[in-house]
């Protein structure tokens, strides 16, 4: 049949309808004749709200493209050409658990750095496993686009545990580093060139050129207060950022500024206004929006969830692999010798050009020395936790607690693993398997 059939799994996430957005933009290039949303049971609901919403931004749009919905993944996954991943293992409930234990133990709660980021890895990689073996199957010749967090441990932990090559793990973090380049320049985002390499949630922008000319000094001068929706853009000292050599992207604040983050994070405990708190409201107050009949595009509300240029990461990477566009994007991907920090097959986050056989990494060169030890540590953190996902053993869960610089105690480490292994027990039952 002619057109691209695309499966996303988690597609009752409140993040779908910019995703939809961003196909319906791309329709000449990305001919999508269907988008199959695939959740679990508990997030049937909201799937079809958000599939009745999908519906009315293709009617408005006038192109042929059908929306289905299902709850077996298998089904959605026969013949696909694409499928991204969009879930989160316990949804919000999980989240909320991830951020406020570590916290009740005198250490940052995060999504996806320090030990909240463990477990949303530990919970996540085998999921994702089960739909590469499923795609291996139904659907072989097809990429998987990976937006699901921790992006950098999950596309580890398929690289070195699985044989399926075709996934590619994506981010926004770089794409809005990049406009906020652009806009300090003055300049649109296609005048100006920024390689970035590094890790996930820990890549920085190493050179930026606008018509050939290097301008990366003066942006180095001018990093200031950039951020991203979830994290309060304290700003950074300029001697600091110009003595680095780089630019660092938001997430470095919870490395360089971690005493700051934790204090802001334990006044945001006791009101009960964590982040993931915060962005449960955002989603109550979302579908209740997306349910108005009358409502067929993206709501601007969606921009508080932070998922900004979303559609433009995931859809310009689909439709940059569909039209082999050659074109420069940040993925996450195996390093091939692209960043000398890191070893060849380690899954790097890095500027690729896109074509119909994959990303190919741009050379970056090594990264200053001054942050070597940080990303080092951040691979090892990544690598450990992988293989706790995958066979899971609570001693290598350990390790990765013990080696992460947010957790920074070993009597804390094993207090924060303790509970949060039985807080997820029933999200992680490779822990809790009788010899």
């Amino acid at each position: 049949m002619d057109g691209i059939k695309i499966a996303t799994i988690g597609g009752g996430s409140s993040y779908t309808p910019e995703l939809v957005e961003g196909f319906l933009k791309r329709y000449e290039t990305l001919p999508i004749r269907e988008l199959w949303l695939v959740d679990v049971p508990e997030g049937e609901q909201k799937m079809n709200i958000v599939a009745d919403l999908a519906r009315r931004m293709v009617d408005k749009a006038g192109v042929p493209m059908q929306i289905y919905t299902t709850l077996d993944r298998r089904t959605a996954l026969a013949g696909a050409d694409f499928v991204t991943t969009q879930l989160r293992v316990g949804q919000l409930a999980a989240r909320i658990k991830d951020e406020r234990i570590p916290l009740k133990h005198g250490i940052l709660g995060q999504e996806t750095n320090g030990a909240g980021g463990l477990f949303k890895g530990m919970r996540t990689i085998p999921v994702i496993m089960d739909i590469c073996r499923d795609m291996e199957e139904l659907c072989p010749n097809a990429w998987l686009i990976n937006f699901t967090n921790p992006v950098g441990m999950v596309t580890e932990a398929i690289h070195r545990y699985t044989n399926f090559k075709k996934m590619i793990g994506l981010c926004n973090v770089p794409i809005g580093m990049h406009k906020a380049i652009a806009d300090k320049l003055g300049k649109s985002m296609q005048e100006v060139q920024v390689t970035f390499g590094g890790l996930n949630h820990m890549v920085f922008a190493t050179k930026v050129l606008v018509d050939g000319e290097d301008v990366t000094e003066k942006i180095l001068r001018e990093w200031g207060t950039q951020s991203v929706m979830n994290i309060t853009g304290i700003s950074w000292n300029p001697e600091f950022v110009q003595e680095l050599g780089i630019l660092p992207c938001s997430y470095h604040r919870y490395y360089y500024m971690t005493k700051e983050y934790l204090a802001e994070e334990l006044e945001q405990y006791e009101k009960h206004e964590l982040r993931a708190e915060t962005v449960k409201a955002v989603e109550e107050e979302l579908f209740q929006i997306y349910q108005d009949r009358s409502l067929c595009e993206k709501p601007k509300l969606l921009e508080k969830r932070g998922g900004a240029f979303y559609s433009d990461a995931a859809c310009s990477l689909i439709d940059s692999l569909y039209n082999d566009r050659g074109d420069i994007q940040v993925v996450n991907t195996v390093n091939q010798g692209a960043i000398e920090n890191f070893e060849e097959d380690e899954i790097v986050e890095v500027s690729c050009a896109i074509t119909k056989d994959g990303p190919k990494p741009v050379k970056v060169g090594r990264l200053p020395k001054a942050v070597n030890g940080l990303v080092q540590q951040i691979k090892s953190f990544e690598v450990a936790g992988s293989a706790a996902a995958v066979t899971g053993d609570k001693k290598k869960a350990l390790l990765a607690l013990m080696i992460n610089p947010l957790v920074m105690s070993q009597k804390t480490a094993e207090a924060v693993l303790d509970e949060l292994l039985e807080a997820h027990k029933e999200y992680l039952p490779q822990f809790f398997q009788v010899p």
